[in-house]
């Protein structure tokens, strides 16, 4: 059995809108494995995004314990929390999310300015980054001379550039046709399968889900099934 890099025990979550208390997550345990590519599925409103969120350090349980390779996450401040996402999490989003004023090598390099790398070693990241997503030739490109499926390409090189723990992707391919959105599929599964990554992402599509070494499906705020893929 893999070593568990996401932990997650009795975490709740809740928003106060007036007087009305809204339970997005209810008190649910979860743990992903070493290695593991997880698709998390369910309706709008079912608390995946959340869920996501939570694992991915960018909001913080109502009660509970997160733990992210080792480091309990909900205890951070804001500031530490920041510090961490930056070494640990690679994030992907549905519409990229890159700057357009700037080069697919520049917005790779964007996270690694956080970093005491020199000026050489970030040029030597990202081009390995570009690399493995196939757009090594793209480098001098901005996000308007790039197709959809290119642009996504940026942010995953992005998202790796810093050699994250854990890659996390919110509806990566929900802006792509479907021959592309397969494309990044494969990518996202070829980072699993040979790079070791660990991924969680959220999806709406089944057929995006098949990609995965793991499905768990979510309703109301609770985990309701979780199957493995062959």
């Amino acid at each position: 059995m893999s070593e568990a890099i996401v932990s997650l025990r009795g975490v709740t979550k809740n928003y106060t809108r007036g007087k009305q208390k809204i339970e997005v997550l209810q008190p649910l345990d979860l743990s992903i494995s070493q290695g593991d590519f997880l698709a998390l599925m369910g309706p709008s409103g079912s608390g995946k995004t959340t869920l996501l969120n939570l694992i991915g350090g960018l909001d913080q349980p109502s009660s509970g314990e997160v733990n992210v390779g080792g480091q309990r996450i909900d205890q951070l401040s804001s500031r530490a929390l920041a510090q961490w996402r930056s070494h640990h999490v690679g994030f992907v989003f549905q519409f990229y999310n890159l700057l357009g004023v700037l080069s697919a090598e520049k917005n790779v390099e964007l996270p690694l300015l956080l970093t005491s790398l020199s000026k050489a070693q970030r040029a030597k990241h990202v081009a390995t980054a570009l690399e493995i997503v196939g757009l090594a030739d793209r480098a001098k490109h901005k996000p308007s001379e790039l197709s959809g499926g290119q642009a996504q390409r940026v942010a995953i090189a992005r998202a790796l550039v810093a050699d994250p723990t854990l890659l996390v992707c919110d509806e990566p391919t929900g802006d792509l046709d479907r021959k592309t959105a397969d494309e990044i599929l494969g990518l996202l599964q070829t980072l699993n399968r040979e790079h070791g990554k660990t991924i969680v992402m959220v999806t709406h599509d089944p057929k995006a889900a098949e990609y995965a070494t793991h499905q768990l499906h979510m309703d109301k705020g609770s985990l309701i099934e979780q199957s493995a893929n062959t």
